[in-house]
């Protein structure tokens, strides 16, 4: 069916109208079979002919098809315009009264001198439920469309949510893969050019000590190319997402004897604390690690877990250098992440140097949101 009427819409309006204006022609002179006076024949020719302007005219034309409802009990010109009054109206008590205006019409009797109440009441019952018929389905094809405009608007406007969703989930891809670039990238080239720099100046042989220049200034290059890319795509990002694999608090002891620096972990936390908690931690601490060895060279350091009541956090406190620093670049987001991670579990991360000329970053997380 909806085939049909895909196929039927593809016809020409004129075309329609032609074979419309034809078929209620034709309705009329059988029906009539030559019955009619020439008053009669003028006027169905008039309520014929207006059906050509039906769509402009729906209400005019279907008072100009009246007539011919007096001349026969089924007019097809009087059905088509109502169908097209129905079909373009929502004015409900409109449509209420044209359709008993054509009961009224193809129930009296013509000429008037005839008249049967009986048989008047009959055909106007009849006339009534023939003249709702197409103003039903008039109304049906207008709510038919509605209903396809609707959905059309729906659509459009779920088009435009996914959108929004797909350019949300990309920001905030973008701000954890800043993130995550410089919590494990830059730990890795950092460590390699603090390496490159004290084999620098312990190279007692020119090729050497050339050799470590040249790793130490490829190390400091990449770093400060790692800086442009983290403050581009943290420009658009938000909050973080998940990625994997994701380091967890059993990783932390590797962390700690692998950072390069003579460093202690203490303590313990309970073993129910969540995937973010455990992350945000580990990345507090690889930070700081990273910045004893950066700024800090031959200090000590020390990694405390704790927990007070309501809360778990760690606590990483270094000495004071007991060497120059080596000029190294920063990306200036390192303890701007760790607040961010902070402030999503509703924590607090406070970085201050010591009075030992050292410096202490502590992270505290509630347990109800770890």
């Amino acid at each position: 069916m909806s085939r049909a009427r895909a196929l039927w819409e593809r016809v020409p309006a004129p075309v329609v109208d032609l074979v419309v204006v034809a078929a209620a022609a034709v309705d009329v002179g059988v029906v009539s079979m030559g019955e009619h006076t020439p008053l009669g024949v003028a006027l169905a020719a008039v309520g014929c002919a207006a059906l050509a302007f039906r769509r402009r005219f729906p209400l005019g034309v279907f008072l100009l098809t009246l007539p011919i409802a007096l001349m026969q009990d089924v007019a097809v010109a009087v059905l088509v315009a109502l169908f097209t009054l129905a079909e373009r109206s929502r004015n409900r008590p409109l449509l209420a009264v044209c359709v008993a205006l054509a009961a009224v019409a193809s129930s009296t009797p013509w000429p008037l001198a005839e008249v049967d109440r009986t048989m008047t009441l009959v055909f106007f019952v009849y006339g009534l439920a023939t003249s709702a018929a197409p103003v039903l389905c008039g109304q049906l094809l207008q709510a038919q469309r509605d209903l396809a405009r609707r959905l059309a608007e729906i659509e459009e406007a779920r088009e435009h949510e996914r959108a929004l969703h797909a350019q949300a989930v990309l920001a905030r891809e973008r701000a954890q893969l800043a993130r995550e670039m410089h919590d494990v990238v830059s730990h890795q080239v950092s460590l390699i050019a603090v390496r490159a720099g004290a084999l620098q100046v312990a190279a007692k042989d020119a090729d050497a000590e050339e050799a470590a220049r040249t790793i130490r200034a490829l190390s400091v290059t990449t770093l400060d190319e790692l800086r442009t890319m983290v403050t581009l795509l943290r420009a658009s990002g938000g909050h973080a997402t998940e990625l994997t694999p994701q380091p967890t608090l059993a990783d932390l002891r590797k962390l700690v004897e692998s950072s390069g620096t003579q460093a202690e972990l203490t303590g313990e936390l309970p073993p129910a604390v969540g995937t973010p908690a455990q992350r945000a931690l580990y990345r507090t601490v690889q930070e700081a690690l990273t910045n004893v060895r950066k700024h800090a060279p031959g200090a000590t350091a020390r990694v405390e877990l704790w927990q007070d009541g309501d809360g778990i956090g760690v606590t990483v406190t270094n000495s004071a250098p007991t060497r120059p620093s080596l000029s190294l670049p920063g990306s200036q987001q390192g303890l701007v992440g760790l607040r961010e991670r902070a402030d999503i579990l509703h924590g607090t991360l406070d970085a201050a140097p010591t009075a030992e000329g050292g410096y202490r970053v502590r992270l505290r997380i509630p347990l109800s949101a770890s």
